[in-house]
């Protein structure tokens, strides 16, 4: 399939920060919804990321229901006028917010052919069950622990085995490479004892020193254990954002940059005045919001 022209370099956009539901979220009256209803700049798509390799193919990852936005925002940074049209689409696993866009592929929406699938044997099967893989032509990669799933001259794109309620599908995060940098994109997995053990490793410094990274994107799903007050918190797994900050303190000058997102409408760091977004800038992290753009 042919995709949109690129005329910039090799180039990774994030193009939605939200956990699945996005912000504001559907039925919800908390005030990180009720702000974002009224300022639309609050509002957060769910978790998407788009790769442009410098020679013509465009790997978005994940497919939300707000693909039509997101595509926009992608070409809108290629300067292009236009939405980008994927050549390719990686999924990290099926739940709901990174899958709802997928029937937008098809001829009620886009009506494309041929888009490169890429993900796990798992994720494929499940999909394939539900009728929604005719746009696209698989691209399976094998079932390592940490492997590749596409290669270009200018980037690649890895998969790493992540542990993450893997009732339908496993999980993985992605690591998108090019000559400049070197990106984890990380939107869930059920907390870090378990990812770190999976890759052998004790703390996240050591293991994200040894995939040799310069940015991460990673869960802050939650703020912290109370954050939902009518709901089992154990029945959705995320490691909290104060779980994270405990184990990595303050940057240090050798750390890479690391982006918080994949949000829940409830986290206060949705909101830019809030003393937990103080918090995070004053330790040296950030949080991420879409747009946000890097040469490979």
């Amino acid at each position: 399939m042919k995709g949109s022209p690129q005329i910039r370099s090799p180039s990774f956009t994030i193009l939605g920060t939200g956990q699945d539901g996005g912000t504001p979220q559907a039925g919800c009256s908390c005030p990180n919804c009720i702000a974002a209803h009224s300022e639309k700049q609050l509002a957060r798509y769910p978790v998407a990321a788009g790769v442009s390799t410098g020679h013509g193919e465009h790997i978005l990852l994940e497919a939300s229901r707000a693909l039509p936005h997101q595509l926009m925002i992608w070409g809108d940074k290629q300067r292009l006028g236009s939405p980008i049209v994927p050549t390719h689409l990686a999924l990290t696993h099926v739940h709901l917010g990174h899958i709802e866009g997928i029937g937008q592929f098809g001829k009620e929406a886009m009506g494309v052919n041929d888009v490169g699938l890429i993900t796990s044997d798992e994720v494929l099967s499940f999909l394939s069950k539900r009728g929604d893989i005719s746009p696209f032509k698989p691209l399976p990669f094998d079932n390592k622990i940490h492997t590749t799933g596409f290669t270009s001259e200018l980037v690649d794109i890895e998969f790493i085995r992540v542990p993450h309620r893997d009732e339908n599908s496993d999980t993985h995060a992605i690591l998108v490479s090019g000559k400049k940098n070197r990106i984890l994109f990380l939107p869930d997995h059920d907390d870090w004892k378990g990812t770190l053990a999976l890759h052998n490793f004790d703390n996240i410094r050591d293991w994200f020193r040894s995939i040799e990274i310069s940015h991460a994107f990673i869960d802050a799903t939650f703020w912290d254990a109370n954050e939902l007050q009518r709901r089992d918190m154990s029945e959705v797994p995320h490691p909290t954002v104060t779980e994270t900050l405990e184990m990595l303190g303050e940057r240090k000058d050798e750390d890479p940059e690391i982006h918080l997102f994949h949000l829940n409408h409830t986290n206060p760091l949705n909101n830019p005045s809030s003393d937990e977004r103080a918090t995070i800038e004053q330790m040296g992290w950030n949080v991420a919001e879409r747009g946000w753009t890097i040469e490979l």
